[in-house]
């Protein structure tokens, strides 16, 4: 049995104040597309379908159209909710759809929600966890007590009665990781402090497949069975180098697994540029990539350039972030961190200094820096 697991569509999310949809709705276009050549019996996706809790009318409108063009592929689809997702919103007339192949678990009811499929072997049971805490875990289950979201999971799993000798496909939404194993994190996770949701991957390894959404970079959790997806289109920086995929998984007879990446080109991929700024407006540098790309760029220029950031954006639209690199920016900033030691972190001055170094392309010189200093204490004594 052929199914595609994706993860983390994140609708509806922008990028420094750029919106994905373009991108997100290319990406589907492109999954229809891997369906209707491979023929997978199944599509699951593994959380955060949206990018939060009350998702805007285009991103609801998107979502509506993909669950549509998967309806009409003869495929079941199988969808539970993820940290970023309203479990409530994501459910709703989840009854009714689960008679047209399309089953979504938005919350978790006291035991894994189960949908069988048949093949040739027999029965592949796909039980469904949507992300979960330990107090609505215990909440739901009662008697016992939960502390971690470690024995959260456990619980949840324990309490379904799975039977190992058959096989199982979990989809589920939670931060799983291997003692020892160092997972690819980026810029655009919720990461809490300490890895406070961590979940051993060995309370899920009797599965057959855990098809397993969080990471936005595809992975394994520390078993090659045990694998995020990663998100289909890339919303930070920290993945610009990241070829996204979706993950094709087939098993076969009890113990006979294969996985392949099927690859998702972007609308508008996301990179960096540095140099200065005529070299960068060249004809030269325009024709090495698309204009149109999500751009960081790092301006090298010594001279101060009045609206620099206009000035790229006449060439290049989609500028996201813009910083410098020269020589006075390294001296510079040198100096005036030297001389506001005295001064908090994110105090005023620190703030006006950066948002300066931002609008200017160069730190303040030291008198603008005395002066910016002594007029923000005199304001500190009134």
């Amino acid at each position: 049995m052929k199914f595609l697991h994706l993860a983390d569509l994140h609708i509806g999310k922008s990028v420094n104040s750029f919106t994905m949809l373009g991108e997100q709705r290319h990406a589907f276009d492109q999954i229809i597309g891997h369906i209707q050549k491979e023929r997978p019996a199944a599509v699951v996706v593994a959380g955060d379908v949206y990018d939060r809790a009350v998702p805007g009318t285009e991103a609801v409108r998107l979502f509506d159209d993909f669950l549509t063009e998967l309806s009409r592929e003869d495929v079941s689809v199988m969808v539970v909710s993820g940290n970023h997702d309203s479990p409530e919103r994501l459910s709703y007339a989840s009854r009714l759809l689960s008679d047209k192949g399309i089953h979504i678990c938005g919350a978790f009811c006291g035991s894994l929600q189960k949908v069988a499929l048949a093949d040739e072997h027999g029965s592949v049971n796909f039980w469904l966890l949507p992300f979960i805490k330990p107090s609505s875990v215990q909440g739901v289950l009662g008697g016992i007590e939960i502390e971690s979201y470690d024995e959260a999971v456990r619980a949840a799993v324990e309490a379904s009665g799975i039977d190992y000798s058959e096989r199982n496909v979990l989809v589920s939404h939670q931060f799983y990781t291997l003692h020892g194993a160092a997972p690819v994190r980026s810029d655009s996770e919720l990461n809490p402090v300490g890895g406070l949701d961590a979940v051993s991957s060995k309370i899920i390894m009797h599965f057959d497949y855990a098809a397993l959404g969080h990471l936005h970079s595809a992975q394994s959790a520390g078993l090659p069975h045990v694998r995020f997806a990663g998100a289909p289109v890339k919303y930070s920086f920290s993945e610009m180098r990241q070829e996204k995929s979706v993950t094709l998984v087939e098993i076969g007879k009890k113990g006979d697994l294969s996985t392949a990446a099927l690859a998702l080109r972007p609308l508008h991929d996301m990179r960096e540029i540095k140099g200065s700024l005529e070299m960068l407006t060249g004809s030269e540098a325009l024709a090495l990539a698309d204009k149109e790309d999500y751009l960081r760029v790092v301006l090298t220029d010594e001279e101060e350039i009045i609206d620099p950031l206009g000035k790229l954006r006449s060439v290049y639209p989609n500028i996201m972030s813009l910083g410098f690199e020269n020589s006075r920016t390294r001296v510079d900033i040198a100096a005036i961190a030297a001389g506001a030691e005295r001064v908090e972190r994110l105090s005023a001055f620190d703030l006006f200094s950066e948002f300066f170094l931002d609008m200017q392309g160069s730190a303040m010189s030291k008198e603008q820096a005395d002066i910016a200093m002594r007029l923000f204490e005199r304001g500190g004594d009134e």
